[in-house]
């Protein structure tokens, strides 16, 4: 997962980690974050994120969640 870690954050400047399912063989969870001013620009780059990893042969993207946090939120 490092090389696709690595991918995701040269090229589209976003903070991304693995975030889960580091005892399980063969299964990751990633996490990516973006901020900006506009949210359609912060879903542009995560559909991004989100192609490339899908678009990779040698790895199955099982889902894709989003979350949106505000000024509001804590």
């Amino acid at each position: 997962m490092r090389p696709v870690v690595a991918e995701l954050r040269k090229r589209f400047d976003v903070a991304v980690s693995e975030a889960g399912h580091l005892d399980l063989h063969r299964r990751a969870l990633i996490g990516v974050a973006a901020v900006a001013a506009e949210s359609g620009h912060v879903g542009e780059v995560l559909d991004a994120c989100e192609r490339l990893v899908a678009g990779r042969p040698e790895l199955e993207l099982l889902s894709a969640r989003r979350r949106l946090l505000g000024p509001e939120d804590d």
